[in-house]
């Protein structure tokens, strides 16, 4: 709403001016930014890792891993790619890169054990086709680990927490790779100890990007890497 005033000019006290007032101020303006998506998608892809290698140690005997199929798909895939996707609009294309294939590879492992997908029907078929399961999985294993170890190169300059992390979910996929390779559950218990390892690491890494100065009374130390810029230059360089 507004109201006209007339007021008279100085110069000729015959002639009007109009002055327009604002009786009600403009809403403030609110200058829209993205939170971190870092937190969802750590802890996205920490849960599935935690529940499945407590079912690969033996946890409780169970041996009937199915429930893991909702939790792949939902919390690992799709919260992940959520996170990826929020990343990329923040403008970080390793965030992005490492939420969006992540949420890839539990989306498509889920989807391996979904009956609807015919992909387990596909192996079950013949004796011959079910003695290849375990190594098509392996086959599976090894490539998520070759782009997790092109991932890890890209974590060199993050933190120790975020390359340690990166280390330790290679290796876990490496050795989850070599237990189905070898069908010998021995090996299957030590992926499942090192997943159970690295899901902890994983939490930590997460509440650590999501325990602020903010909203928390105490932050996590995640060992940040210098990087190039950060140091001034003192007259040489040595």
């Amino acid at each position: 709403m507004s109201e006209t005033e007339l007021k008279h000019d100085s110069s000729n006290m015959d002639v009007p001016v109009l002055i327009r007032q604002d009786t009600q101020p403009a809403l403030p303006t609110y200058h829209r930014r993205f939170g971190n998506p870092a937190p969802l998608g750590v802890f996205s892809f920490g849960a599935p890792v935690f529940m499945l290698s407590m079912f690969m140690v033996g946890t409780d005997g169970v041996t009937t891993t199915n429930v893991i199929v909702g939790m792949a798909l939902i919390c690992g895939g799709f919260g992940q790619f959520c996170a990826g996707m929020w990343e990329m609009a923040c403008g970080n294309t390793f965030g992005a890169t490492l939420f969006g294939l992540f949420s890839t590879f539990w989306g498509s492992y889920g989807l391996i054990f979904i009956p609807g997908t015919g992909i387990l029907a596909a192996y079950e078929a013949t004796p011959e086709t079910a003695a290849q399961l375990h190594n098509a999985i392996g086959i599976y294993l090894i490539t998520w680990f070759i782009l997790g170890v092109l991932l890890t190169l890209g974590a060199l300059r993050t933190s120790v927490a975020m390359l340690s992390l990166a280390i330790m979910i290679c290796s876990t996929i490496l050795v989850l790779a070599v237990s189905e390779f070898t069908q010998k559950v021995s090996v299957t218990k030590a992926a499942g100890a090192m997943g159970i390892v690295t899901a902890l690491l994983t939490f930590y890494v997460g509440a650590a990007s999501l325990y602020t100065e903010d909203n928390t009374i105490f932050t996590l130390p995640t060992g940040p890497f210098a990087r190039k810029g950060e140091h001034g230059h003192h007259g040489h360089q040595a």
